[in-house]
């Protein structure tokens, strides 16, 4: 087989084409948060897409989001709002749980002490791992699928 003049270029391109993906990490195969609220770990269980949502700083609020049990053994999580409402939720071994104000969703519930638009500090623990205190976003019900929410505070 002859290479053309034409071709040789053609095939220098798709050479270095297919090198920049062995220098440059591929986004899609990295993990991230694909939505408003933000990811915590805490040993084998994962906090997903974590917020709070609330009409108003002092006002009651929900923490919305996943929690997620990716060992093999079941994990109980205590999980705070505001640092004195304290729920504890029992997630199965490989099993998620969803948080919200919604029917068949654990009620994580407080007081909110963030008016919507800025961060407040969500905690969550394990009795192996101790207590982990994160910055989670405060939305309130202006977007239709956070609306629902607040109908059950």
């Amino acid at each position: 087989m002859k290479l053309t003049a034409r071709a040789i270029p053609l095939a220098a391109v798709a050479v270095l084409a297919t090198g920049c993906s062995a220098v440059n990490p591929i986004t899609t195969q990295q993990a991230y948060d694909a939505s408003d609220g933000v990811s915590i770990e805490i040993g084998e269980v994962t906090g997903l897409n974590l917020l709070v949502i609330t009409e108003a700083e002092g006002a009651p609020a929900v923490l919305t989001g996943s929690l997620r049990n990716a060992g093999d053994e079941d994990a109980t999580v205590a999980a705070s709002v505001d640092g004195a409402s304290i729920v504890t939720v029992e997630i199965p071994a490989g099993q998620t749980v969803r948080l919200g104000g919604e029917e068949g969703e654990t009620h994580v519930t407080g007081t909110s002490t963030a008016a919507p638009g800025l961060l407040q500090e969500v905690i969550l623990q394990t009795q192996d791992q101790g207590q982990i205190v994160e910055s989670v976003p405060v939305l309130d019900g202006t977007l239709p699928e956070y609306a629902p929410e607040l109908d059950n505070l």
